[in-house]
């Protein structure tokens, strides 16, 4: 029966090509919007300029909300799918 059911879906194999393809485009399109390494560089950069002064504070704050908010985003994600 497994050869019979090859065959018969064998017009199909296209199609779950196509799928698996998308499916590992979608997984390292994930992995790398969730990679905490360039956020957290990123907030390590944004700290260089303060302390050299080429920001203001505001600046500073502001941008710093935003990385910090992205990291609990990755980190709820990676917890969310460790589980």
């Amino acid at each position: 029966m497994g050869l019979l059911t090859h065959i018969a879906t064998l017009p199909l194999a296209p199609v779950r090509g196509v799928a698996w393809v998308m499916e590992r485009a979608l997984e390292a399109a994930e992995d790398e919007y969730y990679d905490p390494e360039p956020v957290e560089r990123e907030l390590a950069e944004l700290e260089r300029a303060l302390l050299a002064g080429d920001i203001d504070e505001e600046t500073f704050d502001r941008r710093e909300d935003e990385l910090l908010d992205k990291l609990d985003e990755i980190r709820a994600h990676v917890q969310g799918t460790d589980t």
